[in-house]
């Protein structure tokens, strides 16, 4: 069975419910404390959070850029379109990327996060991009004093 790729209007009218379902008043919350808060310096810390009360937090923001994403891996929308309208996609990433073989390895779950990668390393410059969100997170984080990994907002 041959999967047809989207039309260029489908891509936008899915990438526009996506965006619609971003705006949700938990999922909004969630991913201000995941960009804003977040910063993870090692595993040990990224595993401190995920044992606290930001566990919710950090399961629906992951678990909502995954989903987002596997609309891109299995065909459903283009992922240049994709990419292009979801860059938060990237910085979201670049908060764990560091640390996912060790999260996948403890949590028993290889797939972890799996449609993300896939649709982050088909950009060309995804490396580059990752690091310059990493580091450009953490500095805002620095600079609003809130350095901690699970800091509240």
């Amino acid at each position: 069975m041959r999967m047809t790729m989207p039309t260029p209007f489908e891509s936008a009218l899915l990438n526009l419910q996506l965006f619609d379902l971003r705006r949700e008043a938990v999922l909004r919350e969630a991913r201000d404390w995941f960009l804003r808060e977040f910063n993870p310096e090692s595993f040990t810390e990224l595993v401190t959070v995920l044992s606290g009360e930001r566990n919710a937090s950090f399961r629906m923001v992951i678990g909502y850029w995954d989903m987002a994403a596997s609309l891109v891996t299995t065909g459903a929308i283009d992922g240049d379109a994709f990419r292009a309208a979801h860059g938060e996609i990237f910085a979201t990433f670049s908060k764990i990327q560091p640390f996912l073989a060790e999260l996948r390895a403890a949590s028993g779950e290889p797939d972890i996060c799996k449609h993300m990668e896939e649709v982050i390393v088909a950009d060309a410059t995804a490396e580059a991009k990752l690091a310059r969100r990493r580091e450009a997170l953490r500095a805002a984080a620095k600079a609003r004093g809130s350095e901690k990994p699970g800091s509240a907002t």
